[in-house]
């Protein structure tokens, strides 16, 4: 138990690190530095996605081999159903947007760039807790160090994004203190999230591959709903494909060498 509430908290460091450059970083981030961290940041979660929970959730449920992808697909777009209304419901702006998302609001212009962070972190949490819910049942299929690289890899993203979300905040002149307090509360969903993933799946043994692959689906719809169209945004650069794909083959590495 005390591997999983470590591991949890490892992705809301690295956020809550990510918004302390507020304190040391001055001006508004660079856009186009913007968008490499952005293709980083999908590279990671893509991978994360694949490695770490689809092909589990094809390799520990009981249908014969050829039908093993049911359960990955069905937690699939159950994972891709949910994110589509929270992203429908929940009030929130995008970075360089004015156009809001979600249901209207009068939330401030800050606080919906916040809810926009928040949304992205929610399957990230779910992720890391379905996995290290899977290590504490005794699962053969997903070890301490597998758990530990998910959190890692995770917590690697969640470094730029923690800044990208402080640093524009107070260049729209919000105190360096509350940027970074809204940037670290925008990472407080995860933690939250794994702890009540980890609950909700000891309740519910043989759901562990749909509540995984549910996770990589809600996962992918965060990547390519809001990240790849940030990556690309703005004028073309092939860099940010060269970015993207660093951050799925480092996260690669970590599944590989670590689990």
């Amino acid at each position: 138990m005390k591997e999983a509430l470590i591991g949890i908290l490892i992705p809301f460091i690295g956020t809550t690190l990510g918004a302390a450059c507020v304190y040391f970083m001055r001006g508004k981030m660079n856009h186009m530095v913007q968008r490499l961290l952005t293709g980083f940041a999908a590279g990671v979660m893509t991978t994360a996605s694949i490695w770490s929970l689809l092909i589990p959730a094809m390799e520990q449920n009981t249908f014969p081999e050829h039908l093993r992808f049911i359960p990955a697909a069905a937690g699939f777009w159950a994972g891709i159903a949910f994110l589509l209304v929270l992203d429908g419901t929940i009030p929130h702006l995008h970075m360089d947007t004015d156009i809001p998302e979600g249901r209207p609001s009068r939330m401030s212009r800050t606080m919906m760039m916040v809810m926009a962070v928040t949304l992205h972190n929610l399957p990230e949490g779910m992720a890391v807790g379905v996995v290290y819910a899977g290590f504490l049942q005794g699962n053969a299929g997903i070890t301490a160090a597998g758990a530990f690289a998910l959190a890692l890899g995770i917590a690697i993203q969640n470094f730029p994004e923690g800044a990208i979300i402080s640093m524009p905040l107070h260049s729209e002149g919000v105190s360096r203190n509350r940027s970074f307090l809204l940037g670290t509360l925008s990472g407080l969903v995860e933690p939250v999230g794994a702890w009540l993933t980890i609950l909700a799946s000891s309740l519910v043994l043989k759901a562990l591959p749909y509540l995984l692959s549910f996770a990589a689906g809600a996962m992918m719809y965060v990547v390519v709903e809001e990240l790849i169209p940030e990556m690309a945004e703005g004028r073309h650069t092939n860099l940010t494909a060269v970015v993207f794909a660093f951050g799925f083959t480092l996260m690669m590495a970590l599944d590989v060498a670590l689990g």
